[in-house]
This record gives structure tokens, C-alpha cells and sequence, in this order.
């Protein structure tokens, strides 16, 4: 008989492969959709990617095909790169040199894929197993280079052009690498490419200073501006690395004085090419040809180029930032473009790359120039005089500037907020993370800043341009947009002039009257106005217990008359929880306008068209009833009704959904017993939180109102006939035999209706709960497991044993437990555990806890003494462990109670562990009693007072609950002595009398261990 043959590994059909390629690059979605299918699985082949990528490389073939393959090649290969199933090292060598061909690939898709890939590969190949990567591009770099210059290389320009993005890839992943491998990489790639990179980009942006306006449309142009822009880009990066390394990491100093070198250069070519390129936008006004345009766009892009790395060695180390060489010279040069921006049509600056003045340009000026102010502080941080400081008429001159002319609303702002004002308003609000990228809020936060380094010279230029303004009436467009922006100002800069400007004079006087103001134009000044209040409030500037400032709030947010709009009204509505959720909120002064704020925060919500608009108003809704707390018990079905139907319309806006929770947790929290009646809104809610679809983004505050419910309510059945919290008790022992995410929540919330009503749920589901416990405790960690045998101690102290004893078998919790103390395997404090499980048990009923042994010796078919061997061993053994005295105390009465059953299993250990057990409890008690009477304000650990031992859920129903359980709890209330002299006697009893029990199981015991305990017995210690 032969010998089996091996299966030959699949190979991958070129042809098919092809086919299917063309058939993803196909318009048909059928085709798209089944050749994704089977790319997928030719991918898992052997040899696929190779093939693949020869597909792309191939320029006969359609360029669609071929860039479909690239993108397949970049989407997947990189991620797989390491396996050597599928890129065998053979493979890997055919790839790395094929990728080097595309350098003359004309195709841009393809190419930046490429680039992409080249990355990906050098970051994990480079320079062990790709070691002449940079040395060949470098040398196509510098062979381009020259055959450009001397028109001897055809493509010279293509080839370095794909060369130098391709570097560009590359040093972008390096200098990204935190690990020292990669970090010393880069520092090698630094030292081998600044000097070249450098002579190459003085080289290449040679052309500049001879740029016309003529010279713009020629194609060349736009070849040398994209080549000399790409060079720079590689240059920078190598900058900034070698910047960062010796600023923030210490390291690669020496490269301190060529970083320093860079930086003067680029300073003094940042201000050629910006003056190049305000003379040429001048010159060419508005240019409509093609090639003019991109020329246009790329100087423009290379221009900003230079203000991004300044700007990232600024924010990577302000210190030494300062003091680079030409560098206050370069942020003021920055700051007199924005100056001279100003000077010229309100046209000549705007987001576009082909104004005199771009935005962006703009923007990275103010950024500069603000992070910058610090060294021009009049105070250097040490307190000393600084001698180099801005004049006050420079102060004056730059804060005049932006108050008047970038501050102030301009029409494509006015344009936005008519076209979409909710979105106008949210962009608004996200200005605090976007203000490096637009004017306006740049500009806001140069004032501030400004306002903060030279208060003496901005908070009098502020004071007396408002006492000017604040008594005009302003009626023309122009005089509104002027007053909203010094509105602005104020409130900017409000804490450097809350002590110069009345404030809270100015809200009486003038801002009560200016919210009345019917003037379509004067909504513009209203959204300012509930800006600024939120503002003041928030900074501190003026008290929340202002009635004007309800009244003017109020008024703006249900105002739908001509002088008002969406964009007030949601405005006020983020103002009012700003006011509301401040330090010196007033609830008694708000409570009058409680009522008219809520119902218009419901109404607003319904009105609003966008969902984040509505989890705004729903957040500002929130923070209302927190804040309000039982003043809002009278407006909960106010407040109660809309949500379902918010809640349908949401569908699967996750984030709505959960702020509508939140406002359900609020209202249960603030309105607490006398919120039983909401739970006909809750049961459902919580119930389509745990559908498959939405539990991955809502089960987390779906728990939180359920456990708020519980602890605030009084019943767990519904009223009037409505669904109730009894309704979730299976939801709830779903999620506890499968949800251990979130198991220690779960447990929480079982304990939560233990407290409610044990009984009840015993009766409903007895087995099925304590099953589920036993699948838990199964799989949970210790920490888990110390909640769950704390909520079994609870549920066996305060329910009937008559309810929970059989089940406790049934369910197999019970020979789950003697399992684990019987092998002797779990963490010890898992042990632990589990005595005092079974101390709660034999104490509850120690009859049953007979039965349960029995029981669950004839289930294993084992004889009860070993069932019980395993149980008293750890009962002694884990009592070493036991470090609370309550527990110890709980430990030492069940036992006794065991004894009093008469077992002999556990009679035999009575003159030995169970005596020394119980003599450990006494000599605490009675070292506790000595130190008490020295110091009457020493107590037993049990004997402290609830408040000091539990803190959770203060306020709540449940804590009330909770402190009955606790003062009630036997173990607490008991005296010991007493109890386990009880216990002896039922032992006698059960024995036949005191003297057979005597001569059975204490006569070998040592006299002075039976002395202790019967003086203990008969001390009348508690």
C-alpha cells in the first residue's frame, strides 16, 4: 500500500485573478458585490498579493483595472505583511523592488497608493530587510534634480516628483515610531537626507523671487512650485524630529544648530514668498484660467507649509521656540500681514487660496502671534521687569483691529446662520476645538490673551469703548454687528473686567431692556446677549440669583416674535444650563421661572430639525431638573410625555437616546418615591435598550436608570395597572448569567430589589435567579464574586428560607459552593466567601441547611460526612482570613448554629476548632469593651453607625431600606454569649442531655480551653 500523498497547496489562476479584478472595477453592482467575495477568499492564497500587485504595475492594462488593484493591494497587503503564509520571502522581495517602479507612473491614484504601501513596508522592513530604499530614492532624487537642471533626464520631473512623495511617505511613518529602534532610524535618515534635502529645495525655489504674473499660466510653474513644495515638506519633517528630539527628549543635540539654521531660513523665505505672493494676487485680482489657478494654489499651499512647522515647534516647545533665531521678528511679520489684511477690500480675504489674504494665512498669523505674547509680557515669570514689550499703542492698535474687524459678524456668517441656523449654532458651540482653523474664534482668543499679558493697556481701551456704546440705540445693520461684537469682547474677556465694568448694573439697566427689542435686525445683539449671560455665570462674573437673569433667559428663549429666532432661542437654551449648572445657583430664585423653562425646553426639542440640536436642548433639560431636584415633581408628566415619541423618532441616533435617558434618570433622581409613577415610561424604555441593535450603545445609562429607579422607588409593581419594575426582574436575571461586562452593575441592581421586595421575587422566579447566580459565579472574577455572595447574604437575611431553600438546591448554587470548598482550589478570598454564604444560611435555618447538605451529598452520590468534612475544614481554615469583626461574628454564630443541630460531624469538633473559633469573637468583644470604657467613642466594627459604613445612594429610598436591613441584621443585634449559650443547650438537648454531650465531645478537650468558654458563657458578655 502507498503512502499518503500531501495535498498540494492551492495555487492562484493569474487569469482568474484578473477577471475578477475587472469585474470590481466594473459599474455594475452585481459584479462589484460577488468579485469582492471572491477576492477575498483568492487573498488567502498564497502568491495572490504578488500577482496583484503585478496587475497594477502593468501600464498596458486599463487604468480602472489597475487601480483597483493597487487600492485591493493597499486595503489588505499592509495588514498582513508579517505573515509568511502569504507573503513568502521570496514574494516580499519581488513586491519591495516592484514597488520601486512605479517612480514613473503618471497616474496619480495609483501613485499615492503606492506611496501609501512603500510606508507601510519600509516601517516594518526598513533598513534590515529593505536596506537600499532611501539610498535608491535619494539617488533618483538627486539624478532628477540635475537632469532637470540640464534638460538630460526626459521624466526627470515625473520621477522626482513620485520620488520625493514616496520619501515623504516614508518619513512620515518613521517620524511617528516611538520605539528606540525606529527612533534611532529616523535620526539616521536625518543625518543622511537634511543636507542633501536642503541643497536640493534652495535649488529647486531658486525660480521664486523671478515669478510674473505672466509666468504663473505656464505649466512649468506649476511643475517647479509642486516639486519645490514636496522637497520642503520632507525637509520640515526633519526638522521638526530633530527639534522635538533635542527639545523634549534630550537627545541629538547636535543637530540643534542645523534646526536653528533651517528655521532662520525659512523665516527669512516665508517673507519673500508672502510678499512674492501678495504682489502677484494684486496683480492678477480674480484669475479664471486653469493652470494660473493652481499655480496660485499650490504657492499658497507652500506658504503654509511654513506656518505649519513653526506652528508645531511652538506648540511642541513655546521656551525654546523664543528664542530661535528671527523668531520675534517672524511673528511680528506675521502679525503686520494681518494688520495690513485689514487695510484692503473685505474680499481680499476669505478661505480661499487664490485671495491676497487666505484664512488659513491668517489664522496660523494670530496663532503665532498669541502663543508668542508671553515673551513680551510687561512681567517675565520670575516677576522681573522684561525690556522687550509691546507699546501700548501697538496693544491698543491690535486690539482695535479685532474687536472691528475680525470679531464682527461677517455675511457669510449672517448667510449661514439664515440657511441653516441650528447647524450655524453648533458650529458655534464647537468653537473651542476649532478656533486655530478659523478667523473669528482665533481672533477671540488673541483678545484674550492680549487681555490676559497687558491688562493695564486692553481693560481701559474695553471699559471706554463700552461706556460709548452700551446707552446707543443700535438700529442699522452695521451698528447691530458692531455692538454684538463688543458683546463679545466683554464677555471674553469678562473676568479681566468684572471689577472695571458693572456688570450686574449693566444687566439691570441695559441688557432687560435690549432682550425686549422687536427689531428683526437685533437678533443678532439677543444671541450675544444669552451667549454673554452664560458666559458671565459661568466665569463667575455675576450670581445665578439675579432674577433679571431668569427673566431675561426666559424671555429670549420663547420669544417668537420678529425680534427673534431659532438661533436665540437654542442659544439661550445652552445658556440657561450653563447659568443653571454654576457654583451659585439659586433654585429658589429660579423656581418661578421653572415651570415656563421646561415646557419651552420640550417644545424646542420637538422643533428642532437636527438630532445634535435636540441632545443640546435634552442636556440642557437635564441639568434643569438635576438642579431643580423635588420643585420638579409638579412638571414630571410635563416633562414624561414627549419622550416616547422622541425616543421612535431617534431611531438609531444612539447619543439622542441616551440623553433621553439621562433626562428619565434626572426627573427618577430629583423627584425620587414620588416617581413610582413613571415607571410605565421606563419599563419600556429599558426593555428596547436590551434589543440586539441597541444594547451595544445604550445598555451603560439604560442601567443607570434602572438602578435610579429602583433605589428611589417605593413598590416594584406599576401603577394603575401600568407596567412595573417587577415587569424587568427576568431582563435583569438575563443579564446576570450573561452579561459579565457588566456583572458587577447587575449585582448592585439585584440587590436593589432584594430590598424592594425579595419575597415577591422568590415567588416569581426563585430557581431561575438563583440558577443564574450559579452560572455567574462560575465564571466571574473575585471581585465579582465578593458581590455576588453579599447579595446572597442579603437575599437569605431578609427573605423566608421557606422561599429560597429548595431552590438554592435545584439551581446546583448550593453543590456549587461545597464543590469549591472542597477542592480547595479557588482564591482564598473566594473561600471565604463562601463560608460566610453559609454561615447567612445555617443562621437563616439551620434545619435547612441540614437538608441542603443531604441533598447534595445523595445528587453526587457521596456520603454526608464527606460533604460536611469539606465544609468545616474551610469553616476553620478561612477563619485566619476573616478580617472584618462583623463577618468573623457572623462566622462564629453560624457554627453555632450547626452545633445546636446535634451533627455529630460537626459535634466532633467542638472542644477544638468551633471552641477556639468562638473564643478568638469573645477575646475581640472583650478587648473592644476594655478600650470602650477608656474612650466611650470606641465601638465594635458592627456597632458603628450605618452612615459611617455605608455612603452609597445617600438620599434615596433604598438608604433607608438599607440602614432597616443593617440595624435589624441578627448579627448585629445579637448578643454572642447569649446565642451561643442557646445553641449549647439545644446541642444538649439534641444529645440527650449535658452529660452525654459532655462525655461524647468534650470530655477530651483541654481543661482550660472548656474554662475560658464557660466564663465567657457566663460573663454576660454581649
Amino acid at each position: 500500500m502507498s503512502p499518503p500523498t500531501q495535498a498540494a497547496p492551492a495555487s492562484v489562476s493569474p487569469e482568474e485573478l484578473y477577471n475578477v479584478v475587472c469585474r470590481a472595477a466594473s459599474q455594475n453592482p452585481a459584479d462589484v458585490q460577488a468579485s469582492t467575495a471572491r477576492l477575498k477568499e483568492l487573498l488567502e492564497i498564497p502568491g495572490a498579493y504578488d500577482i496583484l500587485q503585478e496587475i497594477a504595475a502593468t501600464k498596458t492594462l486599463p487604468l480602472q483595472v489597475r487601480q483597483q488593484a493597487i487600492i485591493q493591494f493597499k486595503n489588505a497587503a499592509t495588514g498582513h505583511w508579517r505573515s509568511r503564509k502569504l507573503f513568502p520571502p521570496e514574494h516580499k522581495a519581488r513586491i519591495r523592488e516592484r514597488c520601486l517602479t512605479f517612480l514613473d507612473e503618471p497616474d496619480d491614484i495609483i501613485s499615492e497608493c503606492n506611496a501609501l504601501i512603500v510606508a507601510k513596508i519600509a516601517r516594518q522592513d526598513y533598513p534590515v530587510s529593505w536596506p537600499n530604499l532611501i539610498s535608491h530614492l535619494i539617488g533618483v532624487i538627486n539624478s532628477s534634480v540635475e537632469g532637470r537642471a540640464n534638460n538630460s533626464l526626459p521624466n526627470a520631473t515625473l520621477l522626482l516628483r513620485r520620488s520625493l512623495e514616496l520619501l515623504n511617505a516614508v518619513l512620515k511613518e518613521y517620524a511617528a515610531y516611538k520605539m528606540l529602534t525606529g527612533v534611532k532610524t529616523m535620526g539616521q535618515l536625518v543625518q543622511e537626507l537634511r543636507l542633501p534635502l536642503q541643497g536640493h529645495y534652495a535649488q529647486l525655489a531658486s525660480f521664486l523671487p523671478s515669478l510674473t504674473p505672466a509666468s504663473l499660466s505656464d505649466v512649468s510653474t506649476v511643475e517647479s512650485l509642486l516639486l519645490a513644495h514636496l522637497t520642503f515638506k520632507s525637509l520640515s519633517r526633519l526638522t521638526f524630529w530633530a527639534y522635538h528630539r533635542y527639545t523634549c527628549c534630550n537627545d541629538y543635540k547636535e543637530l540643534e544648530p542645523w534646526v536653528n539654521k533651517v528655521f532662520q531660513n525659512s523665516a527669512v523665505q516665508l517673507q519673500a514668498v508672502s510678499e512674492l505672493r501678495i504682489n502677484l494676487c494684486s496683480a492678477l485680482g480674480s484669475p479664471t484660467a486653469p493652470v494660473t489657478q493652481r499655480a496660485l494654489e499650490l504657492l499658497t499651499r507652500h506658504l503654509r507649509i511654513f506656518g505649519k512647522l513653526f506652528r508645531r515647534m511652538q506648540r511642541d516647545s513655546p521656551t525654546h521656540f523664543v528664542t530661535l533665531p528671527m523668531c520675534g521678528d517672524l511673528v511680528l511679520y506675521y502679525w503686520s500681514k494681518v494688520v495690513q489684511a485689514t487695510t484692503g477690500a473685505p474680499e481680499q480675504i476669505a478661505d480661499s487660496t487664490q485671495v491676497v489674504f487666505p484664512v488659513r494665512f491668517l489664522v496660523q498669523g494670530m496663532a503665532l502671534f498669541r502663543d508668542s505674547l508671553a515673551q513680551w509680557a510687561p512681567k517675565k515669570k520670575d516677576g522681573s521687569q522684561n525690556d522687550k514689550v509691546l507699546s501700548k499703542e501697538f496693544v491698543e492698535d491690535a486690539v482695535k483691529i479685532l474687536v472691528t474687524r475680525f470679531i464682527p459678524l461677517n455675511p457669510s456668517d449672517l448667510e449661514g446662520w439664515m440657511e441653516d441656523p441650528e447647524e450655524w449654532v453648533n458650529s458655534e458651540e464647537k468653537e473651542n476645538d476649532q478656533w486655530e482653523y478659523e478667523l473669528r474664534p482665533c481672533a477671540e482668543r488673541v483678545l484674550m490673551t492680549l487681555a490676559a499679558q497687558y491688562p493695564q493697556y486692553v481693560r481701559p481701551l474695553i471699559e471706554l469703548t463700552f461706556q460709548q456704546l452700551v446707552g446707543q440705540k443700535s438700529t442699522d445693520l452695521p451698528a447691530i454687528i458692531q455692538k454684538e461684537a463688543l458683546y463679545c469682547a466683554v464677555g471674553r474677556c469678562a473676568i479681566r473686567l468684572k471689577e472695571s465694568i458693572p456688570l450686574g448694573q449693566w444687566l439691570d439697566t441695559s441688557l432687560v431692556a435690549e432682550a425686549q427689542v422687536a427689531d428683526h435686525n437685533y437678533a443678532i445683539v439677543k444671541r450675544r446677549i444669552a451667549w454673554l449671560l452664560g458666559k458671565l455665570v459661568s466665569d463667575e462674573c455675576i450670581p445665578a440669583d439675579k432674577p433679571q437673569l431668569w427673566q431675561v433667559l426666559v424671555h429670549l428663549l420663547q420669544d417668537r416674535g420678529p425680534g427673534s429666532d431659532a438661533v436665540v432661542r437654542l442659544t439661550a437654551a445652552i445658556a440657561i444650563r450653563e447659568c443653571v449648572d454654576s457654583l451659585r445657583f439659586n433654585a429658589d430664585v429660579f423656581a418661578p421661572f421653572l415651570p415656563t423653562v421646561v415646557q419651552c425646553l420640550i417644545q424646542l426639542t420637538a422643533d428642532a430639525d437636527t438630532l445634535e440640536s435636540k441632545r443640546r436642548i435634552t442636556d440642557s433639560l437635564n441639568t434643569v431638573i438635576e438642579r431643580a431636584e423635588t420643585r420638579i415633581v409638579p412638571l414630571m408628566g410635563m416633562v414624561a410625555e414627549p419622550i416616547p415619541q422622541l425616543w421612535t423618532t431617534a431611531a438609531e441616533d444612539w447619543l439622542f437616546k441616551a440623553c433621553l435617558l439621562g433626562t428619565v434618570t434626572k426627573l427618577v433622581e430629583a423627584a425620587k418615591e414620588q416617581a413610582n409613577s413613571l415607571s410605565a415610561l421606563i419599563v419600556p424604555l429599558i426593555r428596547d435598550c436590551f434589543n440586539s441593535a441597541a444594547q451595544m450603545h445604550l445598555d451603560e445609562d439604560a442601567f443607570i436608570l434602572w438602578q435610579s429607579a429602583l433605589r428611589n422607588t417605593t413598590t416594584i409593581d406599576g401603577v394603575n395597572g401600568a407596567p412595573g419594575l417587577i415587569d424587568l426582574v427576568p431582563l435583569i436575571i438575563q443579564q446576570l448569567s450573561s452579561n459579565l461586562e457588566v456583572l458587577g452593575t447587575v449585582v448592585h441592581m439585584m440587590e436593589s430589589y432584594f430590598l424592594l421586595d425579595a419575597p415577591r421575587i422568590l415567588q416569581l422566579c426563585a430557581v431561575d435567579l438563583l440558577r443564574a447566580f450559579n452560572t455567574a459565579i462560575n465564571e466571574a472574577v473575585n471581585t465579582n464574586i465578593k458581590q455576588m455572595t453579599s447579595a446572597l447574604c442579603l437575599l437569605f437575611q431578609v427573605a423566608p428560607p421557606g422561599l429560597w431553600g429548595e431552590a438554592l438546591h435545584v439551581s446546583g448554587l448550593f453543590a456549587t459552593i461545597v464543590k469549591g470548598l472542597d477542592e480547595d482550589k479557588l482564591p482564598t478570598p473566594v473561600l471565604t466567601e463562601y463560608v460566610y454564604v453559609l454561615a447567612r444560611i445555617a443562621l437563616a435555618d439551620r434545619q435547612l441547611f441540614l437538608q441542603l447538605v443531604s441533598a447534595t451529598a445523595a445528587a453526587k452520590n457521596a456520603k454526608e460526612d464527606l460533604i460536611w468534612e469539606a465544609i468545616l475544614n474551610q469553616w476553620w481554615n478561612r477563619f485566619d482570613n476573616m478580617s472584618e469583626p462583623r463577618l468573623r461574628k457572623l462566622t462564629a454564630m453560624g457554627i453555632a448554629s450547626l452545633v445546636s443541630t446535634g451533627r455529630p460531624e460537626v459535634l466532633d469538633r467542638l472542644s477544638t476548632e468551633i471552641c477556639n473559633l468562638w473564643i478568638d469573637v469573645f477575646g475581640e468583644i472583650k478587648e473592644a469593651q476594655i478600650n470602650a470604657g477608656n474612650d466611650p467613642s470606641l465601638k465594635l466594627y458592627w456597632d458603628k453607625p450605618f452612615e459611617e459604613v455605608y455612603t452609597e445612594c445617600e438620599g434615596t429610598p433604598e438608604y433607608e431600606r438599607r440602614k432597616a436591613v443593617f440595624e435589624n441584621d441578627p448579627v448585629r443585634t445579637t448578643p454572642l454569649t447569649a446565642f451561643i449559650a442557646a445553641r449549647l443547650r439545644e446541642a444538649e438537648a439534641a444529645c440527650g442531655g449535658g452529660a452525654e454531650l459532655h462525655a461524647r465531645y468534650l470530655a477530651k478537650a483541654e481543661p482550660l480551653l472548656l474554662k475560658q468558654i464557660n466564663d465567657a458563657l457566663t460573663g454576660a458578655l454581649p
